[in-house]
């Protein structure tokens, strides 16, 4: 007789997962531990009205909750990218004399400290936001605090049009300050607005309804480049002909300034305002998500209620959730215990949370490095500063920003909106940071001169390549992934935490390798900064096969039970994983009663 034929299925009451030990005749075989787990049908998975949010129908209010939430990256975008020609219009009017001597490129330029400090700023008030409103939108509500982040930012951005006087100091700290409070409301939508779009989603176009607010940020980018040029046009032809500093006489040392001109790039910052002012009203009127009702304030009632406000589902759906659920036997039976940041959330968690953080850090350092290297992507196609006023030198970075939006940032959020629920989010991810690595290892071989007669060419294109498959890639995923790994009660607190992290990352990868990309013996030098570029993306790949959990086609509380390979091994090992599907193929072959495992 085939031994296997004789085997006893033991279980012993592990409250995690159970354990299995496959004997015959008194004598243990192998025992399989917590990687094959009983299911857990976890009462919150019963609830209709959480049934009916993942089945739902695509409808209007998915798509305006789209607009609402994405809103918030839209003006993120706009008042982040809208710095790049305010800080050249800023250094030729507060920083107008030049030696003809220096290298055109270094002239009217804004001191590195000063211009690395209007950057950090803002990014420093992020992470604070993102830790701040993250924690509050689990505690006080989504709701509650999304209008406290969009007045955060609509003040913001009004007040960096403002400062106290036209002294130098007194402008680059009035900026200073606001562009903090800026980044502080912009840091703070982040995690309320992914949360509120994924707990309102179903979960088979989740990714795609995420992946279409954080795509905002694109048209935000464009938004911001078209304002600047309209302006830059309006103030030009208002002034009438400027005289650029190539006309100056040889005894002159100061480019000519129009008083109007400060006004200009005030009329930018504060244009951001607009868009947020807009979505004001309809924030407002959102419901509290579903969700956060249902499991982490106990009040199914009011969650049944709030849908039936804002989505077409009938009222039979839910009915049973309404008439059975709100009693106390059943709040305790779907109620976690365990808190934030203990032993058995990092336990559950913790692999998880330190895999989206250090992605979204390791992303942001290339995101926003890239940022840096555009002049030299486009420096064949730029006019010499002494030949352009201004106007004209601020029109330049802004139209240069624009095609690359247009070439490849928002075609980069399309692809990933439209993939990411047909291939999924770690493939994404993975295949996102492999061709960025591809791409910059390229371009520090296309930088140094090595490629042809005229590398700035190739530079351009792999400059775009680059910017593409970061938004078809992990800047998009990593914005995704935390709104749907964690409990309810965690779930902005996480993924504030996952941002906050990823800002650090901005920080270094804007103001660090500005520093770092100078030529030596100041810095590295461009072709050595975009290798370790490179090598960043390996690393993030590297991240993302081993730790990273695919979320596809799950509802969010599946997700947060889901304990994939706890107990055998933190890391995502797939040989590991195939011997136990193997085992439990052989256990499913000798007809053991096992309908209720899963991996």
């Amino acid at each position: 007789m085939n031994p296997m034929a004789t085997m006893a299925l033991v279980l012993d009451s592990n409250p995690e997962g159970m354990r299995f030990s496959l004997c015959c005749k008194n004598k243990t075989w192998f025992h399989i531990y917590s990687s094959v787990r009983v299911k857990k049908f976890n009462s919150t998975m019963a609830l209709k009205v959480l049934s009916a949010l993942d089945g739902a129908k695509t409808q209007y209010y998915h798509f305006k909750a789209i607009i609402i939430a994405g809103m918030g990256l839209f003006t993120d975008s706009y008042d982040l990218f809208c710095i790049p020609p305010i800080m050249r219009m800023i250094g030729r009017i507060y920083y107008p004399k030049f030696d003809r001597h220096v290298e055109e490129k270094s002239r009217f330029e804004v001191p590195m400290v000063i211009a690395s400090t209007m950057i950090a700023v803002a990014l420093v008030g992020a992470v604070i936001g993102q830790l701040v409103f993250g924690t509050l939108g689990d505690r006080v509500g989504r709701r509650r605090l999304y209008g406290v982040s969009l007045v955060l930012m609509i003040t913001a951005s009004i007040g960096c049009g403002f400062s106290l006087s036209t002294l130098t100091s007194m402008v680059f700290v009035s900026l200073g300050l606001f562009r903090f409070l800026l980044g502080m409301g912009i840091g703070g939508d982040y995690p309320l607005s992914a949360t509120i779009m994924s707990e309102f989603a179903n979960k088979k176009t989740r990714g795609a309804f995420i992946g279409g607010v954080f795509s905002m940020q694109g048209f935000g980018i464009l938004f911001s480049s078209l304002v600047t040029m309209i302006v830059c046009y309006v103030f030009k032809a208002w002034g009438g002909k400027l005289t650029t500093p190539s006309e100056l006489l040889p005894s002159e040392n100061t480019a000519p300034v129009p008083p109007e001109a400060d006004l200009a790039w005030r009329v930018i910052l504060m244009i951001g305002a607009i868009p947020a002012s807009l979505t004001y009203y309809w924030r407002m009127k959102m419901p509290e998500t579903p969700r956060f009702t249902a499991l982490v304030e106990k009040n199914t009632l009011k969650a049944a209620q709030d849908m039936e406000k804002v989505m077409n589902i009938s009222p039979s759906q839910i009915r049973e959730d309404i008439d059975t659920v709100n009693t106390p036997n059943t709040h305790a039976a779907f109620s976690n215990t365990y808190t934030l940041f203990s032993r058995e959330f990092f336990r559950r968690h913790g692999r998880d949370l330190i895999a989206a953080s250090v992605n979204w850090f390791l992303v942001d350092i290339i995101f926003y490095s890239l940022n840096l290297f555009q002049y030299h992507a486009f420096k064949l196609n730029m006019t010499p500063k002494s030949h352009m006023n201004l106007y004209d030198d601020a029109l330049h970075v802004a139209k240069f920003q624009a095609l690359v939006a247009v070439g490849a940032t928002i075609p980069g959020y399309f692809v990933a909106v439209y993939m990411i629920d047909y291939i999924g989010r770690v493939k994404i991810q993975a295949t996102g940071f492999f061709f960025m690595a591809v791409s910059l290892f390229t371009i520090a071989k296309v930088n140094s001169g090595n490629w042809g007669s005229d590398p700035s060419v190739g530079f351009t294109i792999l400059y775009g390549l680059t910017f593409f498959f970061s938004n078809f890639g992990p800047n998009t995923t990593t914005f995704i992934v935390p709104a749907e790994l964690f409990p309810a009660r965690f779930r902005a607190t996480c993924h504030g935490i996952s941002g906050a992290v990823g800002k650090v990352g901005a920080i270094i990868g804007s103001v660090g390798i500005m520093w770092v990309s100078r030529e030596p013996p100041h810095g590295i030098g461009r072709s050595n900064t975009l290798m370790a570029m490179g090598g960043v993306c390996v690393l993030g790949f590297l991240v993302t096969y081993f730790f990273t959990r695919e979320t596809m086609e799950r509802s969010l509380e599946e997700n947060e039970n889901v304990d994939e390979l706890t107990g055998v091994c933190f890391v995502r090992f797939w040989p590991n994983k195939l011997w136990v599907n193997k085992t439990k193929q052989t256990l499913i072959h000798e007809r053991l009663p096992l309908s209720n495992i899963s991996l």
